[in-house]
């Protein structure tokens, strides 16, 4: 897929600069890169997630030039010289925080796409490996962001976060007191969650570039799963699918504008509102809502280390499942039961989820009509997170190997170019070979 560089300098500067730094060799290949002709809008939210990181590391740099890390000025300097003093400092805020949601669900989206159509099978495992490591930072320089309001939830959310490491037996202790620069969550610890969250976008930035470097390789996935053949199976990236980017780039700006204008705190907890209390405990300690599965699979298990090391296994499967899924066949399209059981492990997350958000012995729900007591039996969120952590497990460790074995997948099409121009929508096969044949 990649092969060698078409790019002919055109100019004496042109070259000059060629044959010392290829800079436009390389934007002329990317640009020219031959794509599968029949992707899809799925694959658009690869250029929705780098619009995102790109938000997120300007405005993480500006809101870095006014945020105090300390204790006693962290929740001030957000709260008030961010949101009132600063110019637009309201709106680059809101840009950040609400920024960090859109990036969780595109991500998201990226992720369920990928497992859908098999674009972490052979030869691209190196190509998932790394958006799972990126996933991983991702994860991390959000919940390190989270603490740096210095509220409420940010303080105990990193409290009973961190005191997760000191169940490991031997190091546990020893790696929470680093973390923390001390014996509990204070200043040093602020000051280090800064660090680390300022640096590790850039890290992000960095594994972004290797995993466009691991696509390039092999090349796209696309939804038949089938391996481009041949010049009539792609396309040039410009402009047909810059075109398509920008367009999906467009109107996920016009959803994250809704957020940012008008629901600026409605992805965020009323407890961050609040400055820091360690002598006050929230009612409810609840991380960001993209990490309510994890934390749901962590509370479902009554021992502290079974229920850290449920959480890892629960991300690890992200990484195993390219030698998890035996199938010959990539995409789900062709694969009918294993898409039911992929549904049902979507279900299944979105079920941990609600119940990572849930207080085990219920929760009083305020609407319209004022407070509604949820009066939930005691053990039945609890169960309910239970039964889904074991499909969600199940799901890779036992289904996704056997039908990997035993389905019998539908007829696959023999190359890209024919199912796309047999579409009722295409014209005449040989009118549109046509041009091609010209080329």
């Amino acid at each position: 897929m990649s092969g060698p560089s078409t790019y002919e300098p055109n100019s004496a500067i042109e070259r000059w600069l060629d044959t010392r730094l290829p800079i436009i060799r390389f934007s002329a290949d990317l640009l020219g890169y031959p794509t599968p002709r029949n992707l899809n809008y799925w694959w658009t939210f690869g250029g929705i997630l780098s619009f995102c990181l790109v938000v997120q590391i300007v405005t993480g740099i500006i809101l870095a030039m006014h945020y105090d890390p300390s204790g006693a000025g962290a929740f001030i300097s957000v709260e008030q010289h961010i949101m009132r003093d600063v110019n637009y400092g309201w709106m680059i805020r809101g840009l950040h925080a609400t920024g960090a949601s859109m990036f969780f669900v595109a991500v998201y989206l990226h992720i369920l796409r990928g497992i859908y159509y098999g674009s972490f099978k052979a030869p691209r495992e190196v190509l998932w490996l790394l958006g799972c490591v990126i996933y991983v930072l991702m994860m991390a320089t959000a919940f390190m962001g989270y603490v740096l309001p210095w509220g409420q939830m940010s303080f105990w959310g990193a409290k009973v976060i961190t005191n997760l490491l000191g169940a490991f037996p031997l190091v546990g202790k020893t790696i929470t007191t680093l973390l923390w620069g001390g014996y509990s969550v204070d200043d040093p610890t602020l000051n280090r969650f800064f660090s680390l969250h300022y640096l590790l976008p850039f890290v992000i930035a960095a594994v972004v570039a290797l995993h466009i470097w691991a696509l390039h390789v092999p090349g796209n996935n696309n939804p038949t799963g089938v391996n481009v053949k041949s010049k009539t199976d792609t396309v040039a990236f410009h402009p047909y699918y810059t075109v398509k980017d920008a367009f999906a780039v467009g109107l996920f700006m016009i959803l994250f504008a809704v957020f940012v204008f008008y629901l600026p705190d409605a992805l965020g907890k009323v407890d961050n509102a609040i400055p820091a209390n360690p002598l006050v405990t929230p009612a409810h300690i609840v991380p960001e809502w993209y990490l309510l599965p994890f934390y749901a699979i962590l509370r479902a298990i009554p021992d502290k280390l079974m229920g850290v090391l449920a959480l890892g296994g629960s991300i690890a499967m992200l990484f195993v499942l390219p030698w998890l899924d035996r199938s010959e066949v990539r995409s789900m399209r062709y694969r009918p039961t294993a898409r039911i059981y992929f549904f049902i492990w979507i279900v299944s997350a979105m079920i941990l989820g609600w119940c990572g958000s849930q207080e085990p012995d219920g929760q009083i729900l305020h609407g319209v009509a004022g407070p509604v007591l949820i009066d939930y039996d005691i053990n039945t969120v609890t169960w309910l997170s239970r039964v889904a952590a074991i499909y969600y497990f199940v799901y890779f460790l036992i289904i996704t190997p056997l039908l990997g074995l035993r389905e019998t997948p539908l007829p696959v099409p023999d190359s890209i170019y024919t199912p796309v121009l047999s579409h009722p929508a295409a014209p005449p096969l040989a009118a549109a070979a046509a041009p091609q044949a010209k080329a």
